[in-house]
């Protein structure tokens, strides 16, 4: 389905029970809903799921950025109000960590739980010079040569070996993502500077983080859980970026437990 929030059309999918807790999933760059399929599927029976692309993502509209943290929450949160979803569980791999973040630090209260998913809360100055070589070749040469780049750094050799069914789909994601929303985003997230303001978050909140990642490495998933209060993190072994993609039965283990847990049925 398609709505217009936050002045561009946004596309989302809404699966599960009506009247069950809302889960909210985000995916990460060059990606979309699709990325969330299997955990839609394996979490509609205890909850109303809703997935959606991304601003410059998917099906949604992709208008020329540069794009901000703080607009990509704004359109999740208008999402949501257009939806008449009060709270929400929230989970989001990579640039939808960030977004969670942001969201949740702009919005207090909006979310039961936090799920934060092979992401960080800052990046350093000298990473800036490799999301800047990014744009510049997304928009001289288009999506192609930065297809086989991000499968590295997102799956480990093995399962890039021995699951190319699975890789290649994730590949064919990245090689549609519209430019201009891949590098209005580029501009977006090496911006993200929120670590000492993590502690202001009062959501219970899960960390996890594929061992092997090494875009957003588990040392940056510890800089998450050290400074959001009571956070807890889940490492998945065998899983670089994409954790949910390469270890699906492990991922999804790790945050229905969180889920399922006493006190965030409480919350």
């Amino acid at each position: 389905m398609k709505a217009i929030v936050n002045g561009i059309e946004t596309y989302y999918e809404v699966s599960g029970k009506e009247g069950a807790p809302w889960l909210v999933f985000s995916h990460s760059l060059a990606c979309s809903v699709r990325m969330w399929d299997g955990e839609a599927a394996k979490f509609k029976d205890r909850y109303r799921v809703l997935a959606y692309d991304t601003r410059g993502h998917g099906q949604s509209a992709a208008p020329k950025g540069p794009y901000t943290l703080e607009m990509l929450a704004d359109d999740l949160h208008a999402l949501l109000e257009k939806l008449g979803v009060r709270k929400a569980h929230f989970c989001g791999l990579s640039m939808g960590g960030m977004i969670g973040q942001t969201c949740a630090l702009k919005y207090p209260g909006i979310f039961d739980t936090l799920t934060l998913c092979d992401t960080t809360s800052s990046y350093p100055p000298e990473a800036a010079p490799m999301w800047q070589e990014r744009i510049r070749i997304a928009e001289s040469q288009g999506m192609e040569p930065l297809v086989q780049p991000t499968l590295e750094r997102w799956f480990t050799p093995g399962f890039r070996k021995h699951q190319p069914d699975k890789v290649n789909r994730v590949a064919g994601l990245i090689r549609s993502t519209p430019v201009p929303g891949y590098v209005g985003c580029c501009a977006a997230i090496p911006k993200i500077d929120l670590t000492a303001r993590l502690k202001e978050i009062k959501t219970r909140a899960l960390v996890i983080c594929g061992a092997d990642d090494p875009a957003t490495p588990p040392a940056m998933a510890r800089v998450i859980q050290e400074n959001l209060p009571g956070a807890k993190l889940a490492l998945i072994p065998q899983a670089a970026h994409l954790s949910n993609v390469e270890q699906p039965e492990a991922f999804s283990r790790a945050l229905g437990d969180f889920l399922s847990s006493p006190a965030s049925a409480r919350a």
